[in-house]
């Protein structure tokens, strides 16, 4: 309700801006660096306004234990700061609190292997093979990786005594693939790394779920390896590299990868009533998780995307390009990014997150230079479609239910 109600305010508050985004209804050019026009206090001091309400009813009422970011034109329009980043010191959550970014990080672990590819270190087309030499499954690109059209089996399955096996069903009239899974009695004990999922690939070869390049299936087995890609590549850990050529240098000084070296000052997310996930065997794997990070350094790296410093914009353009397109309806996939495309409509590029407690939102309304940053470290699933709240900045009610 209250949207429709603002609606009408922001075509006037709109055009006042003078963001850099075409609003003639078509998508700016993402191939060039993007100019943000500023914006004054007033504005800012108006989107909060809008803003605001939203947050109260659907994130603070609803028990909400995070922090919240949302920028225009490069800009902080709101911020805020909610409950405890450890719920048995009561230590509050700060600007600087990191948060388990969750999936978010697949962008970081996607746009450093196009930044290698732009340096002439990678090709997107490099079969896996050329990396793994031992590797059991064939016919696998760095391309096919980053996409999630690998058909590799999901590490989080099948190392969490879980098996795949791919069955022919029945389903209005026409017979299709399904995967199936069951338990499996072979369980991994103590943490894992990703040469641990690597190796278990090569000793046990579970079953792929489909044809490399034939489906999208999402994955997260493509980003551990990928980060091994980086590794093997540079000649540096996946966390060291990320720290030294990713975060410093675009002044993220709050992010880090979390990784088996850091278990010893592990703090936990938390479950909807307060009790707290412990670590366990999977959580020291990184590429497709594992990155922490806070809202502003979260807003530092969407402008080094914004600004064509970290990648080009012809290779960021490459990045949301569609690649899913068997899959009916609007949701695709592109390198890295999760896309929301609906014809007449500017595409929403995003990633989501989930892992234990951590849940989070990173969304970016590329045609309007808008940004929703969401991140919370005890569960609640209001947190994904609080990203709607970026309708304040469209101007249209946000519908989408968008990948968690």
């Amino acid at each position: 309700m209250f949207i429709r109600v603002i609606i009408p305010l922001l075509s006037f508050v709109l055009m006042a801006c003078g963001s850099s985004s075409d609003k003639s209804g078509n998508e700016v050019d993402k191939h060039v660096p993007i100019q943000f026009t500023p914006i004054n206090q007033n504005q800012k001091d108006y989107y909060a306004s809008l803003i605001q309400p939203l947050y109260d009813k659907q994130l603070i009422k609803t028990g909400f234990n995070g922090s919240i970011l949302m920028a225009k034109n490069g800009e902080i329009v709101f911020e805020d700061y909610r409950g405890f980043i450890n719920l048995s010191t009561k230590e509050p959550i700060t600007a600087s609190s990191t948060f388990h970014l969750a999936s978010i990080s697949k962008t970081f672990t996607a746009m450093t292997i196009l930044r290698l590819v732009e340096q002439g270190k990678i090709k997107l087309d490099d079969p896996i093979n050329q990396y793994f030499p031992n590797f059991r499954y064939s016919g696998i690109t760095v391309k096919n990786l980053l996409s999630h059209r690998s058909g590799l089996p999901k590490y989080d399955h099948f190392m969490s005594a879980t098996r795949s096996y791919i069955t022919r069903i029945k389903r209005r009239k026409r017979w299709i693939n399904k995967v199936l899974y069951i338990t499996d009695p072979l369980k991994v004990t103590g943490f894992s790394t990703n040469y641990d999922v690597l190796n278990y690939l090569n000793e046990k070869h579970p079953t792929i779920e489909s044809l490399p390049d034939t489906r999208y299936q999402y994955c997260n087995t493509n980003y551990a390896l990928l980060a091994i890609i980086i590794e093997k590549v540079t000649g540096f850990t996946y966390p060291k590299y990320m720290k030294d050529s990713v975060f410093t240098p675009l002044g993220m000084k709050d992010t880090y990868v979390f990784c088996i070296n850091d278990t010893g000052h592990y703090t936990p997310s938390y479950k909807p009533n307060g009790r707290p996930y412990p670590l366990e065997k999977l959580d020291c794997v990184y590429g497709d998780k594992n990155i922490y990070s806070t809202v502003r350094d979260l807003l530092q790296w969407d402008k080094a995307l914004y600004a064509g410093t970290f990648i080009s914009p012809n290779t960021l353009a490459m990045s949301f390009e569609p690649l899913s397109n068997e899959n009916k309806g609007f949701k695709n996939y592109g390198l890295g990014w999760h896309l929301f495309i609906k014809p007449s409509e500017p595409t929403i590029v995003y990633h989501n997150g989930w892992w234990h407690g951590n849940n989070t939102v990173f969304k970016r309304l590329i045609s309007d230079t808008a940004t929703v940053i969401i991140l919370g470290n005890k569960f609640n699933k209001n947190i994904w479609s609080a990203g709607k709240f970026s309708a304040v900045f469209t101007g249209r009610s946000d519908t989408t239910a968008l990948e968690q």
